[in-house]
């Protein structure tokens, strides 16, 4: 599933040929992508459909309209790109025709990702945490969350209602940075380490970002690959040498998920 990084590329890549364009028609290729309203409910009534800004929430792209929101959630393979013409993607899930003749297709391999209309942000809002890029995500915050807290590390990163915009993949890089074990209570972690965590997080994301973020699967851009796969430390690297300290990188199951560890260099704060 595309994580902070990746939704927040798909957004720089769109937002400025969709700001000041009027949506004047939407096609479900795949019945179910329009997830709570009828979209020609929608188109006939008064709701002003001319976009005024698209940005990211948590994992969610969010283009907001003069009165109202359409919100679209990539899952695990949805994809977002502007054509010219009707030599649509194989796996088109839905089509939003612009008043510049150019549409705005979302592409879905596994039919997972959503379209959402709101009048608002709160109900997003209400179901998601801090924003580790924003101005909210402050180091004695974040400390007193985890501290306040007797959850497992990797699950806590991975809670969307904690932080949000976090996955597999950064929570992973994130702790092995900041040397902590997956497996940590977080209740239990050092001040100091919960404040190497936080500036790992920041400067992590901010990495790839620029790198247009991290393709594992088929995760791309228009067409264009992520290229953060090259600078990723320990995930995906089981059995090669740890970048710190040349002792094994090895996979554990945590949460329910691979997850990649260096034995020595994640120290695991764990009251037995």
């Amino acid at each position: 599933m595309p994580e902070l990084p990746e939704v927040q590329t798909v957004v720089n890549h769109v937002k400025m040929e969709l700001i000041g364009r009027k949506i004047i028609s939407m096609s479900p290729i795949w019945p179910k992508v329009f997830d709570n309203f009828n979209f020609e409910e929608l188109l006939k009534s008064k709701t002003n459909l001319k976009i005024i800004d698209v940005f990211r929430r948590a994992k969610f792209i969010v283009i907001q309209l003069e009165n109202s929101i359409l919100a679209i959630h990539l899952r695990m393979t949805g994809k977002l790109s502007i054509v010219d013409d009707m030599q649509l993607p194989k796996h088109t899930s839905a089509i939003i025709s612009l008043d510049n003749q150019s549409k705005l297709v979302f592409e879905d391999v596994r039919k997972f990702g959503r379209i959402y209309f709101f009048k608002n942000l709160d109900i997003i809002n209400s179901r998601h945490g801090i924003e580790p890029l924003g101005d909210m995500f402050q180091v004695e915050i974040f400390q007193k969350i985890l501290l306040s807290k007797k959850r497992n590390i990797k699950a806590l990163l991975l809670d969307q209602s904690i932080v949000v915009g976090l996955g597999n993949i950064y929570v992973d890089e994130s702790l092995w940075m900041s040397g902590i074990h997956p497996n940590s209570l977080s209740c239990l972690i050092p001040k100091l380490k919960i404040k190497k965590l936080h500036h790992s997080i920041i400067s992590i994301l901010t990495e790839a970002i620029k790198s247009k973020g991290t393709t594992i699967i088929d995760f791309s851009v228009n067409g264009q690959s992520g290229k953060y796969s090259s600078k990723l430390c320990v995930y995906g690297r089981e059995n090669d040498q740890c970048l710190t300290c040349n002792s094994t990188i090895i996979k554990l199951r945590v949460c329910g998920r691979g997850t990649y560890v260096c034995k020595i260099c994640q120290r695991k704060y764990f009251k037995k």
